[in-house]
């Protein structure tokens, strides 16, 4: 065989299986992501306990942050994602690239009092949504979340 022929028929299989990664990688990012209950929330108004019980999945590490609720196609009302942060910060850094819900953005500071919201967001945006109230932990529940809970600034959570 000449060696002309060689380097073809390599380079063809090495084509032919960086084409399949490729193929394969898109596949993950559509993927359906089961949602994790990692823990319980419910929200204190008043000293008064929200009968509504949410099952929130955690985001703790950069990746899980960083990927948020991407790629998923639906929440259901009684499900979010809580943002765990070391320190209270501005949080200047959450968008909506490839996340097909509408989502309600609460803000909680060290003790999990509200402190700020963004809601109602665009879903697939990549504008930046943020908050220059400094808070400790974000919540991403459904878009309307807050708005039929009555929720407002000072109101606290509470994790089982």
């Amino acid at each position: 065989m000449k060696p002309h022929n060689l380097f073809f028929i390599v380079f063809c299989v090495f084509s032919l299986w960086a084409c399949q990664s490729k193929k394969e990688n898109q596949l993950n990012l559509t993927q359906n992501y089961k949602f994790k209950n990692d823990t319980l929330l419910q929200f204190l108004k008043n000293e008064d306990t929200l009968e509504q019980v949410f099952n929130i999945e955690l985001a703790k590490s950069n990746f899980q942050k960083e990927t948020g609720l991407m790629h998923r196609k639906e929440m259901q009302e009684n499900q979010g994602m809580l943002f765990l942060y070391e320190a209270e910060a501005p949080r200047p850094s959450f968008y909506m690239k490839n996340t097909y819900i509408a989502l309600d953005l609460i803000y909680f500071d060290k003790s999990f009092k509200i402190v700020d919201f963004n809601l109602d967001t665009t879903p697939l945006s990549e504008s930046l949504i943020s908050s220059t109230v400094p808070s400790q932990y974000v919540l991403e529940v459904n878009s309307g979340v807050v708005k039929k809970l009555g929720l407002k600034l000072g109101d606290k959570a509470l994790l089982k």
